[in-house]
């Protein structure tokens, strides 16, 4: 019939059109911000810095700068932390990230070797400022690792597991060492203090007389001197 289609395909769109005031899967209007729809897990905005217990202290971050060299709009700058001599700390003093240049690539979470930086959720992020407001620094960017399970569980459940593991082979490791060293036979020591040259040095094999010898040189007859 000449037109069938057509009609079915009309059929199917005032279906849909009238299930959309009818059917309660359809209604997927929201009342914006009174009401919000739950956020699936995969959801990913902007970057952040996981914490353990201390805000400060205990960030996973050791300011390697990979996330920074990685990173391809350029967006994160990090300055290490040094001690009054000079010395490295291993923790960032300045951990910046701008959200006005950054794309959400996931980048910088796929490189990190700490997991210490992660995507966010949040969304809301406006600002008066598009200069100095967008400029998220360290204070803004660190949430525990309690906020991490909350809107990626399965994967922090997955982090937390690896980093446990890491550290029980790492105190398997110390502890072996450790017992290792215990084992290890001390010199004997000798009257005033000295240590005993026997327990410090090896013990040198004995040399081996070939087979074929019989008669040693100290068992020789001494010589007949001429009259």
């Amino acid at each position: 019939m000449y037109g069938e289609g057509i009609i079915k395909g009309m059929a199917e769109t005032a279906k849909n059109f009238f299930q959309s005031y009818t059917d309660e899967e359809r209604l997927t209007t929201v009342q914006y911000p009174e009401e919000r729809l739950p956020l699936s897990p995969a959801t990913r905005n902007f970057p952040f810095l996981v914490f353990d217990n201390d805000p400060e202290k205990g960030l996973r971050c050791v300011a390697c700068k990979i996330c920074e060299k990685e990173c391809p709009p350029q967006c994160i700058y990090i300055i290490l932390e040094r001690d009054e001599k000079g010395k490295p700390k291993k923790h960032p003093k300045v951990f910046d990230i701008d959200i006005s240049v950054c794309m959400s690539c996931q980048i910088c979470v796929e490189v990190c070797p700490f997991d210490a930086i992660k995507m966010d959720q949040v969304y809301e992020l406006s600002r008066t400022d598009r200069f100095e407001g967008l400029l998220l620094h360290k204070t803004d960017l660190r949430k525990p690792n309690e906020y991490f399970h909350e809107i990626h569980p399965a994967e922090a459940a997955e982090v937390d597991d690896r980093l446990n593991e890491e550290k029980a082979k790492a105190a398997a490791k110390a502890a072996a060492a450790a017992a290792a060293v215990g084992k290890a036979p001390a010199a004997a020591p000798l009257a005033g203090g000295a240590t005993s040259p026997a327990a410090t040095k090896p013990t040198l094999a004995k040399s081996v007389e070939p087979t074929g010898a019989t008669t040693s040189a100290a068992a020789a007859p001494p010589e007949t001197k001429a009259a």
